[in-house]
């Protein structure tokens, strides 16, 4: 009798290496197998860039998007052999999932939706990675976009994963020139005429000397009346994603200009009335 127990501890033992060998084999395999394909996708998307002249932030796109249908792939595959270590036959499972499948298909809905959405996204180009864009209440720039979510950086560094499903409205600040956009404040006093001149004059040499400027800038004028100050409009069209760049230089340039010409920018003022107790006496 001890004699029987201690061949079924052995078998048992024996049993349970050869399963944990052959589930560390299939891991490795798995491994190996994500990271070549991951290697070899990414070698593809860049000769498929550089050969069909395609975007740098689509073809980042699309690769993001393959490299996801084929870790899953990978998973479902490797998830069989698993099963078949285990001595389990996955036809009847697969069967039985479709079934399952079926039964919970309106809890699934919003995954189906994710997807669809994600497609269409996709096929239409309605946005590529590195685009600048606003949607379901987040902006910031793309960094993933994928069957289910879509990867958002804000500006502050939030890394924002929004469901596909929810952007039901997209605003792509990417596509084509962006407007710059400077308003500078002159006093009363100053004469209108002879600043919009010089920051004409001003932004004309700015525009001989920043690549990024694409048309203007122009100073189209008074744009408002303030409390102690006339408001003067200069806009310009920018390469994608250097309008701001553009901003701050074009402000720094205007107040240098209009200082050395005598031009005062004014602040607000704040002027005390005393009450002389005194005479009121």
């Amino acid at each position: 009798m001890s004699t029987v127990k201690n061949i079924n501890v052995e078998t048992l033992l024996k049993d349970a290496g050869n399963l944990l060998l052959d589930v560390i084999i299939i891991y490795i395999a798995y491994s190996i197998a994500k990271s070549l394909l991951k290697k070899i996708i990414t070698t593809s998307f860049d000769k498929y860039s550089e050969r069909e002249n395609v975007s740098i932030g689509r073809a980042r796109t699309l690769q993001g998007l393959t490299t996801n249908v084929i870790s899953y792939t990978l998973m479902f595959v490797f998830g069989l052999m698993l099963l078949d270590s285990f001595g389990l036959d996955p036809t009847p499972l697969l069967a039985s999932a479709g079934i399952a499948g079926l039964a919970i298909g309106f809890g699934a809905q919003g995954l189906v939706s994710d997807v669809v959405t994600g497609f269409f996204l996709l096929l239409e180009r309605q946005i590529d990675v590195d685009d600048y864009i606003t949607a379901a209440g987040y902006e910031g720039i793309v960094e993933e976009v994928g069957l289910r979510t879509t990867k958002v950086r804000s500006f502050d560094g939030t890394l924002n994963y929004i469901p596909n499903r929810e952007i039901t409205s997209l605003s792509n600040h990417s596509r084509g020139n962006m407007r710059a956009l400077v308003d500078m404040s002159i006093s009363y006093n100053d004469n209108i005429d002879h600043a919009i001149d010089i920051m004409q004059q001003a932004c004309d040499k700015f525009a001989t000397e920043n690549e990024f400027v694409k048309e203007g800038p122009n100073v189209l004028g008074v744009q408002t009346f303030g409390a102690s100050d006339v408001v003067i409009r200069v806009i310009a069209k920018t390469e994608n994603m250097q309008q701001w760049a553009v901003e701050r230089d074009l402000r720094k340039l205007l107040k240098v200009t209009l200082d050395e010409n005598g031009i005062e920018i004014p602040f607000p003022h704040q002027v005390t009335l005393y009450r002389n107790e005194t005479e009121n006496n």
